[in-house]
């Protein structure tokens, strides 16, 4: 595989990565009063604390329930990450299951690699990654053009335990789950009630907060599988990496749908920034693995790699 094609996996892996965001912690449902609360605060334009925890807990309710939607969304990192630049993506998503066919195109792309194909497609699902590295790669490759990432086929070969936890356990939430960020959005101390506003002509309400990771890992339940000692070495090592925390911002639609995200990733590099636009709530995530003789398994690849290292080829 040339230079060109495993620049290109890794500028996708990171947008995945971002895309995978942070998943909150399950927060108790939510009646159907939210919606009623969000219709009257479109006439007074406050809402008390009560209120907006009310309204975001119909929402959680509302799109877990959902399990899946349509979504257009725009990253934007800074220059210390991959080279920086803008992603954007858009498709299908399901977050029960996790799945996702997405299409990826920006500076993001071409900027670290000129000969990159002005978009690619990422296709999640069974745990697995499959990405399109483009017809040039497939004529290299025996018409295979599809990667195929196994992270848990990949951390088991590694024999290290705590690499298959945090591969296996972030897998789980490779896609932007806006459930789990309404459900992490709940939890930040200094919630806020913006206003009402209209996002795309539709009237919403508008909240914000934020969490330092500190904050989050108390909010997160997945970090319960972790030992105490796993979580202090989870915290020294972000802590080295220099994320400060999140921001969080939210639109609700009269629905009780979340139709417009924010996050916010404060590094040093500067802010990386996340802006997702959901629709068609429950539309269906029928996603497909390429055909098995179009993909080019990654570990299969590794393997092969560290055989001809060790037979001096």
């Amino acid at each position: 595989m040339g230079m060109s094609a495993w620049k290109r996996a890794g500028v996708c892996l990171t947008a995945a990565a971002v895309v995978a965001g942070v998943a909150g912690c399950q927060s108790d449902d939510g009646d159907g009063g939210g919606k009623k609360k969000a219709a009257d605060s479109a006439q007074s334009g406050a809402q008390s604390q009560n209120e907006m925890t009310e309204v975001l807990q119909a929402a959680f309710k509302k799109t877990s329930e959902a399990k899946s939607s349509k979504v257009r969304m725009t990253m934007t990192m800074p220059a210390g990450v991959d080279g920086g630049g803008t992603m954007e993506i858009s498709g299908v998503q399901g977050w029960d299951p996790a799945v996702m066919d997405v299409t990826m195109k920006g500076s993001a792309l071409t900027e670290s690699d000129p000969n990159a194909p002005e978009q690619v497609r990422m296709i999640m699902l069974d745990n697995v990654m499959y990405m399109d590295m483009g017809a040039e790669q497939a004529a290299e490759m025996d018409g295979k053009r599809w990667m195929k990432m196994d992270f848990a086929a990949i951390a088991e070969a590694s024999g290290d335990a705590e690499a298959q936890k945090q591969m296996t356990g972030g897998l789980e939430n490779m896609n932007q789950d806006p459930a789990q960020q309404l459900a992490l959005l709940l939890e930040s101390p200094n919630l806020k009630h913006v206003g009402p506003e209209k996002v795309d002509g539709v009237q919403t309400q508008h909240y914000k907060g934020t969490l330092s990771f500190e904050e989050m890992i108390d909010a997160n339940k997945s970090f319960e599988m972790l030992s105490e000692k796993e979580r202090e070495e989870l915290t020294a090592n972000v802590k080295k990496s220099g994320l400060k925390g999140y921001d969080t911002e939210v639109w609700v639609n009269e629905d009780n749908y979340p139709v417009k995200m924010v996050v916010g990733m404060k590094m040093p590099q500067g802010t990386m920034n996340m802006t997702a636009n959901y629709s068609d709530y429950g539309a269906k995530a029928d996603v497909q693995a390429p055909p098995a003789g179009q993909t080019l398994d990654l570990m299969e690849m590794l393997q092969e790699a560290g055989a001809g290292s060790e037979s001096g080829l």
